[in-house]
């Protein structure tokens, strides 16, 4: 048996109970969960703004030990250290084999189940508990997918590999990894919560000249400072575009960055735009957003937008360069950590989450 938070219907609180888990079969392995991050993505499915069957086990950003391997796994094994990859890439579909691991075919199409089409979790109804990205990270054993595994060294600390695993890759990522990027661009970052911190790093990483936050609360904007931005602006007081006009000399940002997700934001960033400038869509907006674009606006000032999934390219490619520059010093990831709590208090830390609490929470399995 092993303990998990299961979601079985959206805006109720998840609940802690013993699950059924069989054992990893080919090409899977078994990971003991040491630290889980509290991300939005997950919040998003508890608030029935993204579609997923139910019941589930949510989380997908995370870090633990492999405690089984199944047959003709090669790639780890039993007692390594792993940053868990919520795409677990298969390598050999379209996408992988065009570069785009992250887009893997074969991961979306089998969903929630593991690559055979099963699952690993029952209740006491023995009923299947869909596992959210072949993860569900918010149990205290996982079984999933190899591929999804990326070994690492002991000395890098496990809550900082947690978030490798989601908002630091998909935020600094979706920055290093952006094509035509370039030392000294201005930058915008639109939403300032786990993603956006990292977004902000990763224009640090690139020695942005100018990394503006924006946000609507000024407790978050205050604490993105922490983390390289140059200037904030609370969209909730100020116009945005002409603050943003003011920073850069009224010629608007090289780059923006929407961190959060959502109509206002995407529409705020493309205004912010210089010409030849290019907006980024990182954040995950609910199921059915859409946003007014000016087209002739696009045209005559030849912008683009693009979005970026999962840090743009393979999460394996970015985890690697992320980890050097962890360790080289470059990437203060243990500042973004605010708060831990025990498996038994995620609800009190999606709450948390929901009241726009300042970094990012993480689920502490040794506590």
């Amino acid at each position: 048996m092993v303990k998990a938070a299961v979601l079985y219907e959206a805006n109720k609180p998840m609940v802690i109970k013993d699950l059924k888990q069989e054992s990893p079969k080919s090409n899977e392995v078994k990971v003991k969960m040491l630290a889980a991050g509290v991300c939005a993505s997950d919040h998003h499915i508890m608030k029935g703004e993204t579609a997923f069957p139910m019941p589930i086990v949510v989380g997908h950003e995370g870090a633990g030990i492999i405690e089984d391997v199944g047959e003709n796994v090669t790639s780890v094994s039993k007692g390594d250290k792993c940053i868990l990859s919520f795409v677990a890439s298969c390598g050999s579909c379209v996408s992988c084999r065009t570069g785009l691991g992250n887009l893997c075919d074969t991961n979306r199409l089998t969903g929630t189940a593991q690559y055979d089409g099963t699952f690993r979790l029952k209740d006491e109804q023995n009923d299947d508990i869909h596992q959210m990205a072949k993860l569900g990270v918010f149990a205290e054993e996982i079984v999933i997918p190899e591929n999804a595994c990326f070994k690492i060294d002991d000395d890098v600390p496990i809550d900082v590999a947690c978030l490798i695993g989601c908002s630091v890759t998909t935020g600094v990522g979706g920055v290093i990894n952006q094509k035509n990027i370039f030392p000294g661009a201005t930058i915008a970052v639109f939403g300032t919560g786990g993603v956006g911190l990292n977004t902000i790093l990763g224009g640090q990483i690139m020695n942005s000249s100018k990394i503006i936050a924006v946000d609507i609360l000024d407790t978050k904007l205050e604490f993105s400072y922490k983390f390289g931005a140059t200037h904030t602006i609370n969209s909730k007081t100020d116009n945005v575009h002409e603050k943003i006009q003011e920073i850069t000399n009224g010629q608007g940002v090289d780059f923006g960055f929407d961190a959060f997700g959502s109509a206002i934001t995407t529409e705020q960033m493309m205004k912010s735009l210089k010409k030849g400038g290019t907006g980024v869509i990182i954040g995950l907006a609910p199921m059915g957003v859409t946003a007014n674009i000016d087209l002739v606006d696009m045209v005559r000032d030849h912008k683009t937008l693009v979005g970026s999934y999962y840090g743009s390219v393979s999460p394996h490619v970015t985890f690697e360069r992320i980890i050097d520059f962890y360790k080289s010093g470059k990437l203060d990831i243990n500042s973004v950590i605010e708060r831990k709590y025990s498996l038994d208090k995620i609800n009190e830390a999606y709450e948390d989450l929901e009241n726009g609490k300042d970094g990012r929470g993480i689920i502490d399995f040794t506590i």
